[in-house]
Parts: structure tokens; sequence; C-alpha cells
């Protein structure tokens, strides 16, 4: 029985009152509660034909060498990311999955009381990091079509603002900033605040008018980019995400970042994952198909769905953790938003085509009992 005694324990009021990220359950676990099998999960906005096979034969190879630390400095990742993005080594942060970079950003820059602007809704980590590091969130309210309001964000930044959180395209509604809109935001940011957009789901993205990131790391801007093996490399289970900035900003996150933070079953799988450009194309196809066939259909339905440039969507259903759990019961597994203040939307992942068929089968039953 566990001891309930009240102790004297000490720990600060930022996280003293935060409320812990609730991670969902196992499918294996959902499926024993509901007495259901075969379910599908299309919540987590993961690749569904998941990592390349070379990525695969990698971590295989690699499995004999356990017994050794992984290279601390990441070096052959960083010098394939080099030659790829067309930026130097010393620009480069390897982290275990682009989360890790947003909390070394928060411990290295961020003094307590500082603020840090983010959009709302957006990837919950950055209030989350920010409150745990001794900082206030700033929360800026999307537009009312689900993007981030630059204007409005610019206009927050105060005396004491250190960072700014873009994710773009943004989790969980999948819009982005336009390339004229960020350039005009860019031009705002005093001197000394320090940017950070968040491109994990930046090689899904088709429309043409998208911020160039990398022209403004280059050019010396006061801007950190994030991207991520997790999505469209469908390493997710090894966590592998890295950062693009200036020397200088790199160089002090490198003084907070841990020794052996990326270990080496990771390194591997991502440095054969940037190999297999094949399976990236097949990934993009995937997803194009699938979100053009599950928004033809949801519309011959009469459900409103937010234009997207990820591999997820929100759909307007009304009452979302009714249809969530009306889907559960079918053995399909979305996301509800009301954690993000979406009530009335669920977030879906685009699965393989048969995952999405089934999802607009079991959605046609859970929208009519709602």
């Amino acid at each position: 029985m566990a001891n309930k005694k009240k102790t004297n324990i000490r720990v600060s009021d930022g996280i003293a009152a935060l409320v812990p990220y609730p991670p969902g359950k196992p499918i294996e676990e959902l499926e024993r509660e509901l007495g259901i099998t075969g379910s599908i999960k299309l919540a987590s906005n993961e690749n569904p034909l998941g990592p390349s096979e070379k990525a695969v034969k990698a971590v295989s190879t690699a499995l004999g060498n356990l017994h050794r630390y992984p290279d601390g400095s990441c070096y052959y990742l960083k010098e394939k990311l080099s030659k790829r993005l067309g930026v130097p080594c010393d620009m480069l942060t390897i982290g275990n999955g682009s989360n890790e970079i947003i909390e070394l950003l928060i411990r290295t820059f961020l003094r307590h009381g500082d603020s840090v602007v983010m959009g709302d809704p957006s990837f919950a980590v950055y209030p989350l990091v920010t409150q745990a590091g001794g900082g206030k969130a700033v929360k800026v309210p999307l537009t009312k079509d689900l993007r981030h309001d630059l204007p409005a964000m610019a206009d927050a930044i105060k005396a004491n603002t250190k960072l700014v959180f873009i994710a773009n395209p943004n989790n969980p509604t999948g819009t982005i900033v336009t390339a004229r809109e960020f350039d005009a935001f860019m031009k705002k940011v005093p001197d000394g605040v320090i940017v950070c957009l968040d491109e994990a789901y930046i090689e899904f993205v088709k429309n043409s008018d998208n911020p160039d990131a990398l022209k403004y790391v280059k050019g010396g801007a006061l801007l950190v980019v994030l991207r991520t093996f997790s999505k469209i490399y469908g390493l997710a289970g090894l966590r592998t995400g890295y950062g693009i900035a200036s020397a200088e900003i790199t160089d002090y996150i490198n003084r907070v970042r841990q020794p052996f933070n990326v270990n080496s079953l990771a390194q591997v799988a991502a440095l054969a994952a940037l190999e297999d450009e094949t399976h990236l194309n097949r990934t993009r196809e995937n997803n194009f198909n699938g979100l053009e066939y599950l928004f033809k259909e949801l519309k011959s339905l009469g459900f409103e769905c937010v234009p997207t440039e990820a591999n997820f969507f929100l759909i307007k259903v009304g009452r979302g953790k009714a249809v969530y759990d009306a889907l559960l019961k079918q053995g399909v597994i979305v996301r509800p938003m009301a954690s993000y203040g979406l009530d009335e939307f669920i977030r879906v992942s685009v699965g393989l085509p048969e995952e999405n068929a089934r999802f607009i089968s079991a959605f046609k039953a859970a929208a009519i009992s709602r």
C-alpha cells in the first residue's frame, strides 16, 4: 500500500502547478479493456508505412555494438545533414527527438520570470517546458481559420520575452504561415529575441507559399529551425531530431546538452533514412492520396475539415469526445481535441488506404450516434 503521508518535498511553483502530458494507453491494453481486436491507430501523426527498410537494416547491423557508448557528437549524421542543408556542422544540434531541443532552448536562454510567446492552440510541449523552466507562457489565440496570428504574436513580445515558438505546419491544426507573413513578422521581432520555427511536418507541405526558414538562418537571424526523423521518416520510436541555428546559438545549446543524448541505433537509422528518397516519396504519395480521399468522403457526409499541409487534419464534428468514444468502440483510435480547447473537433492522422476506408466506415456510424 502506498504511503500517503504528506512530505516536505520542495519544488518550484511552476512544476507544482504543471498538469502532466497524458500519454495514451498501448493499443493492446485498449483492445483488452474494450474487448476488441484489430484496432487501428490514427491518433499520433505517425508514418503508416513504417520506417525505411534501409533504416531497419542499419539498426539490425548495429545491434552487436550496443556495449559501446554512442558517438556523443553525432559526427556522421551532422556531416550528412550539413551537405544536404548547405550549412556547416557547427550550426547543427542533434537531439533525442526535436522535443529535447525545445527543452534545451528553454534551459539555455530562459531565466525565471521571462516570457515565451506561442500560438494557442499549438504543440502542447511549448507551455509545459516554459512553465517547468520558471517562465511565463504567453498564449496568442489563432485566427478564425486556425492559423498563427503573427501580427498579434509580434505585439505580444515584451521586454522580458526571450523566445517565440511557431509550429509550421501547426500541430494540431495542420495550417501554415505564408512566406510574406513570416517575413513581416521577423522584421518586427526585437533584437535579442530568439524565434523557434518548428518544422516537424515540413516534408509534407505542398504549398509553395511557405517560408524558406534556412534563408533566415544563413542570413544571421536569431532563428532556430527544428526538424525531426519521427514523422515522414517513420523513426518515432528511436527519437531523433535536429536544430539548425547560428553557430553562436548552437554553441550555447551544446553547453547545456548532455553527452550521449542520441543513442547509437537512432543515429545509424537516421543516416540510412536520409539515403532513402524512394521511401519519402512513397510516404508523401500515400499522404496526399489519403487526404484527397478522406476530405472527399467527409465532405459528402456534410462535415467540415480544416485545410492541412501535414499528415493529419481536424474535423469539426460537434461533440468531439462523443465521436472519439464511438470510434474507439469500433477499434479506430483518433485524438479528441478538448485538451486543446477545440471541443468540437477530432484530429485524424492519415493511414494506409485500407485504414482510411475503415475510418470512414466507422465515422459514419459514430457521427450518426453522436
